[in-house]
């Protein structure tokens, strides 16, 4: 089968409709949510709040009516989506518990003070049982050990991250930024957690994962990327044979695409999309806020070939060498970027704040593009649950 030819404009299109940020919503309230997270496999969770977390700010672009409330109950109290290890930290579906069994069985072999855990494991777990949500202030074991995110941190913490990276416990609710853990056998439903990976070869469970992967972004290439990020063993050489074996298999399709040098792939399944691009249709342009960890963003030199768009978080960039700012969203409005936003959650008082806005060169800012973003960001406020809307002076940079 030849590859399937398309212009940038029709493959920028394509990302986009796969996405729900082209055209009409087209994921809706809380079904909209799961609908979202299992097409896209998952979305990445990270705790810091500048303007929304980033969870809340992949989801506040393409679910209508989206609060932040409506996730958190999802998660927590339906129970219909959980948090673990996919591409780094992230929210998945409940049932896809069973693809993660390598990196539970890791985490019960391995790591960092896997004894000093060992030791106090079942003496933890008998405390959550009869004390119901534990956190790491709740019990006290008296020793401290170097831990992944810091030298100098206390046994209980380690035990109970521990714990629920090996799939013992699970994270019942979250307080701020403090979380609370329960067993997963109270929670997960047994049929669930009877389930064994259905990939027990290695090979086969890297071409789920690939395949995953190309699904959740629309278009991905056989590149080294960031898109790939914590897919043990992809190698250069695996991933080349990984690949071939998709498109052997029809699992995914090669598309070229114009005044590009490498092929593209997508998820056969989504063909039917690829022809309703190319039949040339027009769409309902939206203008979304993106997220710094969105879905779409996961390979950013993949939306510099093809939206012309170059974006770095520069939350760990030194503020001298900082272009822009701390925690800065993309923003989209129809097919394209047309610049970036610094924008602040006054949560005390309730306002938005709008510190800087970037324009894109050969974006002009005019009384159109502005009624444009101010309907966007009255949105966004809403989002927030913000009275107002508040511009710094001279915010267009």
């Amino acid at each position: 089968m030849d590859p399937i030819v398309l212009t940038k404009k029709q493959a920028r299109r394509f990302i986009l409709r796969k996405q729900g940020l082209l055209g009409d919503y087209k994921f809706d309230g809380n079904e909209g949510i799961i609908s979202f997270i299992k097409q896209a496999g998952c979305i990445q969770f990270d705790p810091i709040d500048v303007c929304g977390k980033n969870a809340e700010l992949v989801l506040q672009s393409r679910v209508k009516g989206f609060k932040k409330t409506m996730l958190y109950d999802i998660l927590y109290k339906e129970r219909k989506l959980i948090d673990y290890f996919d591409k780094n930290l992230s929210i998945m579906p409940v049932e896809d518990w069973k693809y993660f069994e390598r990196i539970r069985e890791s985490n019960r072999l391995y790591g960092r003070g896997h004894d000093e855990v060992d030791a106090v494991a079942e003496q933890l777990k008998e405390f959550i049982a009869t004390h119901g949500p534990t956190c790491s202030k709740d019990i006290d074991f008296g020793q401290r050990l170097e831990w992944y995110w810091s030298t100098n941190t206390n046994l209980t913490r380690v035990a109970l991250e521990t714990l629920y990276f090996r799939g013992d416990l699970i994270i019942h609710h979250k307080k701020g930024t403090i979380k609370y853990y329960a067993l997963a056998k109270d929670y997960i439903p047994k049929e669930i957690l009877a389930e064994t990976d259905p990939y027990q070869d290695e090979f086969e469970h890297l071409k789920w994962r690939v395949l995953r992967r190309i699904s959740t972004i629309g278009l991905l290439w056989n590149k080294p990327s960031d898109a790939w990020i914590n897919i043990w063993n992809l190698k250069s050489a695996e991933r080349n044979h990984v690949f071939d074996d998709l498109q052997k298999e029809g699992k995914i399709i090669a598309i070229k695409i114009e005044e590009c040098k490498e092929p593209f792939y997508c998820v056969s399944s989504d063909l039917e999309l690829i022809n309703e691009i190319l039949e040339n249709n027009e769409y309902k342009e939206r203008t979304e806020l993106i997220a710094p960890l969105d879905n779409m963003m996961w390979d950013r030199k993949l939306i510099k070939e093809l939206f012309h768009f170059e974006y770095k978080w520069e939350i760990y960039t030194p503020i001298v060498e900082r272009k822009y700012g701390y925690y800065v969203l993309p923003i989209i409005s129809g097919e394209n970027f047309i610049g970036r936003i610094e924008t602040i959650h006054d949560k005390k008082n309730k306002c938005l704040n709008i510190k800087s806005i970037w324009l894109e060169d050969g974006v002009k800012q005019t009384k159109k593009l502005q009624n444009i973003l101010d309907t966007c960001l009255k949105r966004f406020a809403e989002f927030h649950e913000c009275k107002d809307v508040t511009y710094s002076d001279n915010y267009y940079m």
